[in-house]
């Protein structure tokens, strides 16, 4: 069979790139899309480089954005994310990608899915992954998303314009509860390793977090020191499994296994002196925290943005572990958290109602471009 050819465009979200379609370029029998979306960026690839596709070989290279438009009355657009396996023939629906939601607003203004007046544009997201509201506010140049600007983001070169993502009533995107346990401390029983002291916390994408030094690292880590020891890896997975049951993301083992992109798993420290991948140095001053996220089996070579809204919010949680690592005097307002390619700011809006948590909203900047158009050639 010869190949088939989709209309599809390649845009850069944040520190993520994806394959962006239009949902009525697809077909209506959802079952198809994997296959589809899998041939696109070259999935599976034993040698973990999807040269034969579009893909990237990690993790933030792999990623699909489906869009349509909305007919919900809170929402413009549709938004549906597919994480696409590198070295396994799989495709992960559970969760979201913060970084490219912030290219959905860009994408359906430019493709005309909305067509706002004036000089800027609110975007209403809805994901259909976590069933979450993101609104998306940036700037428009001649009727289309601004692309040239001053802002620079930790983890991609030189600068762009700002596009506001609100992540609107975070909590509980993927368990529907924010502290899917109920507890702000749990402890985990990992095979081979023992009992660990982790806090699970569900705000964007579910998360997972234990401290650095329980495992044996500073915190400080770069993804390259962290790939060279695979048992470390393999721990972290282990500790993830177990979060993924105690979070009733997966029933069982097996079930866990089978669900690659939630839970996250992070290890946080307090403020520390810290290399980054671009050779500089993040001084203790200039962070309230570091973390370190694993995402699909490997270490995030930044943060994922609703890794690090997650992040944020357990940090204004008292009690978790996470907040724990705070250093002193950190007052209300964004938390900086350090990560591998610097500094990352989140707005967090978190508050205790009838003796609960609630997560009421979260906030960054992102840039996003778009990088060609065109169709994407799928083997028959």
């Amino acid at each position: 069979m010869p190949q088939r050819a989709i209309p599809a465009v390649f845009m850069r979200g944040g520190t993520s790139k994806a394959i962006m379609f239009h949902a009525r370029d697809l077909p209506a029998d959802r079952a198809e899309w994997d296959a589809i979306f899998m041939a696109a960026l070259g999935t599976p690839d034993p040698y973990g480089r999807q040269l034969n596709g579009m893909g990237g070989g990690v993790s933030s290279l792999s990623k699909i954005c489906v869009l349509a438009p909305s007919a919900r009355d809170d929402a413009d657009i549709d938004y549906t994310f597919a994480q696409v396996l590198i070295r396994e023939a799989r495709v992960d629906w559970k969760g979201n990608c913060g970084n490219m939601s912030s290219a959905v607003g860009p994408f359906a203004v430019d493709e005309g899915l909305v067509r706002p007046n004036g000089t800027q544009a609110t975007v209403r997201i809805y994901n259909t992954n976590t069933k979450k509201i993101i609104h998306n506010t940036f700037e428009l140049e001649d009727g289309r998303a601004k692309v040239l600007g001053d802002l620079a983001i930790p983890g991609v070169g030189g600068t762009g314009a700002p596009v506001r993502l609100d992540f609107v009533q975070p909590g509980g995107a993927t368990t529907g509860r924010l502290l899917p346990s109920g507890q702000v401390l749990d402890v985990l029983e990992v095979p081979g390793f023992g009992r660990i002291e982790a806090s699970l916390v569900d705000a964007a994408n579910a998360s997972a977090f234990i401290r650095a030094r329980d495992i044996g690292l500073t915190g400080r880590e770069l993804p390259g020191e962290l790939e060279a020891r695979p048992e470390i890896l393999a721990l972290l997975d282990a500790i993830r499994l177990q979060a993924s049951i105690r979070m009733g993301i997966g029933a069982d083992l097996p079930a866990a296994k089978a669900i690659s992109s939630v839970p996250y798993i992070g290890f946080v420290s307090p403020p520390a002196d810290a290399p980054t991948l671009s050779g500089e140095t993040i001084a203790q001053g200039q962070i309230d925290l570091a973390a370190r996220i694993i995402s699909n089996g490997q270490p995030h070579r930044a943060l994922p943005l609703t890794g690090s809204l997650c992040t944020a919010v357990a940090a204004r949680i008292a009690g978790t572990l996470v907040a724990e690592c705070l250093g002193e005097g950190v007052a209300a307002g964004p938390i900086r958290i350090g990560m591998p390619s610097g500094v990352l700011t989140v707005g967090a809006d978190v508050v205790q109602e009838a003796g609960a948590w609630v997560a009421r909203a979260g906030s960054f900047y992102r840039t996003a471009r778009r990088l060609f158009d065109g169709r994407v050639w799928i083997p028959g």
